[in-house]
């Protein structure tokens, strides 16, 4: 069973797509996940000290404001390896202005920020890189699970196998955890379940 929540977090849905940008409250510091479509003024009223920006993948209404943030705030993007190519080629021509990853992250990969553990979990599919944000028991899902339904795979460089087996890798998981999700509300991984095992199915 979910102890009581440990993250503190700020919510934001940005641009069209209403794409959720987060900050995270650290002790010393914010972390800045997925910072889309007019991201920067937000962030900049609601966070006095950001110490990285954080991207679930590669889609411009995740990382439109990457550039911007970074250059003011002088830190550093951490972007899944396999994803980085979005932030310059804009693969789905919509003039995202383009950034650069400080740091590629591999499947997987655990870093310390402020005494906390930040893993980025690969789940392939919607995007090559597609990763969920792992703190604590919080997830930070991107594109990858909503609240009743998981990111597209008719996009180019989506792979329905590769969804499918992130589905059942995610299955497979037995504590609950917090999901919070690229666009709409707040959910849990056990309330998911039900929905991730039928999509598995139909996708």
């Amino acid at each position: 069973m979910l102890s009581m929540k440990t993250i503190n977090y700020l919510k934001m849905p940005m641009g069209a797509y209403q794409t959720n940008c987060y900050i995270v409250k650290l002790q010393h510091g914010d972390l800045i996940i997925d910072p889309g479509v007019d991201a920067f003024e937000w962030v900049k009223q609601n966070s006095s000290n950001p110490i990285a920006i954080l991207n679930t993948h590669g889609h411009f209404d995740h990382v439109w404001s990457n550039n911007q943030i970074k250059e003011y705030f002088k830190i550093p993007i951490y972007i899944p390896k396999d994803d980085a190519f979005m932030l310059s080629d804009d693969p789905f021509d919509q003039g995202t202005p383009p950034s650069k990853a400080d740091i590629l992250v591999e499947p997987n990969q655990s870093f310390i920020f402020d005494n906390k553990n930040v893993t980025f979990i690969h789940y392939p599919g919607h995007t090559p890189g597609c990763s969920v944000i792992e703190i604590e028991d919080d997830m930070f899902s991107g594109d990858f699970i909503f609240k009743g339904s998981i990111g597209r795979v008719d996009f180019p460089y989506s792979n329905v196998e590769s969804m499918k087996d992130s589905i059942n890798r995610v299955l497979s998981i037995e504590n609950d955890k917090f999901i919070h999700p690229g666009h709409g509300g707040d959910t849990t991984l056990f309330n998911e379940k039900g929905s991730l095992k039928r999509l598995s199915y139909i996708i």
